[in-house]
């Protein structure tokens, strides 16, 4: 009796060519009961099924899934309803646990069902589905490889005999390098099979490039600073670390991707818009004629593909939904990790040089001159605006009293109220104290918000899309890599261009160090879900969040800006500007040396006994 395909109903998702193709995409529609046959010799049906794949890789935040976790980091803290990640003591060693074979297990079943029942596909169908669906599968190993360590590498169906012995399904874990060859090996044997020249929602060569460029550099980085730990993390038979040696072949293999990138002209630094920050807004933000976005996961509001991240995080004062949160507001931290154009250090300046008196700005948005463009282009600070719109950051005002020689501080709970002077006493955007859903920072993210009509309403929702790998990435990998292998020429020139689209000059760095290249992509890559995978594979997540309240990377700061009150002085209705810890923060992030592996299930571990535990649990 015929086997029946078990794809029933398949969740079409994103991906694109053109305008016309995107809708062509998103409105595939899957038959109910179909013969094995009909599957696999229909191209339209092997397509539905690729997207269904496509929008089942994992992430650990994107604009669907996750995004909760960009306040759980140091680039934000939660100011939603709850708690959020503000109360996290510390990370648990399930946190970014993924030990999910479903997809592995679909995409190698369609593998060989392609081949076996695939006659009426012409050679190049089957070498391209079948290399497409072969990227998908080392996307899926490179997701459970940087969480887990080695897993096992399942190539084929594991099919039970029902003998009662399942030992024949139970493989052991792959060493750690043993996976990261695998994704290697699989990308560069697909690469010029792959088609979908263009595309930006399908895997193309670049691609394959792309996630070659970040997994090999991600090995590398393992390879060279886990065996400079004073104890590095390591099991006996290689399922977690991998040897230094290994480390300039891995750091030569992200290169020499990351350049076949950048050499090939097929992608280009976006920079469409001479507002710098609103250039580098746009460089992740928009969709048409965009040169920069490699792979993206793409919506659509007029196919109902669509999401609710800008209705959960738009700025209070401006939103277009009475019921829309400001859930994830950006910390001061992150600010002042973006430089002034000079070059120097991005510490804001609030205080006189003994510390004896308040800087006193004439406008909110004037402590932020000179700084990267990247700054506005990921965030909203207090002076700025969104669509047009003022978003009204304001704490309260410092209300001068002659008697004390000193202000006094006064503040409302009442967004949008006006002092007795009959000006702005509270800004509508706040920031707040203890109030939810108005930015406790004094920051509103940026970053993927939707500009467009109504995208923050629970009627329209957004079709933002979520940047999978973008040029920007692709040359610091570059330059990470080639600093690593001591080629310094190249990496500083591969900072310096992505440095110059935000507004620095030609050639602004002449030299290089790692610290540099770590600051670059905390700046760069904001909200991108980098920061988290970045200090774990430098081996530093456990010192930058050690888990004290006295280190000001482990707690995280905000910013109010307050306008004095101070008649017949000069300085009256200026700004001035105060730091201090976060309000409705509750704790400092604190990493442990288990979170650098995540934890196996204990009912994996029950079901196969060649499984090994990872250290520290």
């Amino acid at each position: 009796m015929r086997n029946i395909a078990k794809y029933i109903i398949f969740s079409v998702s994103l991906l694109s060519l053109s305008a016309c193709e995107k809708e062509e995409w998103l409105e595939r529609d899957a038959p109910n009961i179909v013969l094995e046959e009909q599957v696999w010799n229909d191209p339209k049906m092997i397509t539905s099924l690729l997207a269904n794949y496509y929008n089942r890789l994992p992430a650990h935040t994107s604009l669907t899934t996750g995004w909760q976790s960009f306040a759980d980091y140091d680039e934000a803290i939660w100011s939603g309803n709850g708690e959020g990640g503000n109360n996290i003591v510390s990370y648990n060693f399930d946190r970014w646990r993924l030990w999910d074979y479903s997809l592995i297990r679909d995409i190698n079943l369609a593998l060989e069902s392609i081949e076996k029942y695939g006659t009426n596909l012409s050679a190049e169908q089957k070498t391209q589905f079948s290399a497409e669906l072969r990227f998908l599968r080392a996307y899926q190993y490179f997701e459970l490889v940087k969480r887990m360590g080695g897993v096992p590498l399942v190539t084929t169906q594991l099919i039970y005999d029902f003998s009662g012995d399942p030992s024949p399904l139970q493989q052991p874990r792959a060493t750690e390098a043993e996976v990261y060859d695998f994704i290697a090996s699989e990308l560069d044997a697909i690469k010029d099979n792959l088609g979908n020249a263009g595309s930006n929602t399908r895997a193309n060569k670049y691609t394959a490039l792309a996630l070659e460029s970040r997994a090999m550099l991600y090995a590398g980085s393992i390879a060279k600073y886990n065996n400079l730990m004073d104890a590095p993390i390591t099991t006996p038979g290689g399922e977690v670390g991998i040897p230094a040696s290994r480390a300039e072949g891995y750091y030569m293999k992200s290169l020499e991707a990351s350049e076949e990138i950048i050499n090939s002209g097929a992608y280009a630094l976006y920079e469409s818009n001479p507002d710098l920050g609103e250039n580098f807004y746009e460089a992740v933000s928009k969709k048409a004629n965009n040169p920069e976005v490699i792979l993206a996961q793409d919506f659509l509001t007029a196919k109902d593909k669509r999401h609710w991240f800008s209705y959960d995080n738009f700025p209070r004062s401006i939103r277009e939904d009475n019921l829309g949160s400001s859930a994830i507001t950006p910390t001061l931290n992150l600010v002042e990790d973006f430089e002034y154009l000079d070059g120097s250090s991005g510490e804001l300046k609030t205080r006189t040089a003994d510390g004896s008196d308040f800087i006193y700005y004439d406008n909110l948005d004037d402590i932020f001159a000179d700084k990267d463009a990247r700054l506005y282009g990921t965030l909203i600070y207090p002076g700025a605006t969104f669509k047009g719109l003022d978003v009204q950051i304001q704490a309260g005002v410092k209300v001068w009293n002659p008697a004390t020689n000193s202000y006094e501080t006064v503040e409302s709970n009442d967004l949008g109220s006006m002092y007795s002077d009959g000006k702005l006493l509270t800004g509508a955007g706040g920031p707040q104290r203890s109030q939810t859903e108005v930015t406790n920072t004094g920051f509103y993210l940026r970053k993927f918000l939707d500009p467009a009509p109504m995208a923050s309403t629970r009627g329209i929702r957004s079709d933002m899309w979520w940047v999978r790998f973008r040029l920007g990435e692709i040359y610091l990998n570059a330059a990470e890599a080639a600093f690593e292998l001591g080629q310094m020429d190249k990496a500083v020139n591969y900072v310096n261009q992505v440095r110059e689209r935000a507004g620095f000059g030609p050639n602004s760095l002449t030299s290089l160090t790692m610290d540099r290249i770590r600051n670059e992509r905390r700046v760069e890559l904001a909200f991108e879900d980098h920061r988290v995978w970045d200090l774990k594979r430098w081996r530093i997540a456990h010192e930058v969040w050690n888990g004290s309240t006295s280190n000001p990377d482990a707690m995280m700061y905000a910013l109010y800006p307050y306008r004095v009150v101070r008649p017949g002085d000069p300085r009256n209705d200026k700004y001035v500007f105060v730091k201090l810890v976060a309000p409705r923060f509750r704790a400092p992030r604190n990493f442990q040396m288990g979170n650098y592996y995540s934890s196996i299930d204990q009912v994996v571990l029950n079901n196969n006994p060649k499984i090994v535990r990872n250290p520290f649990h």
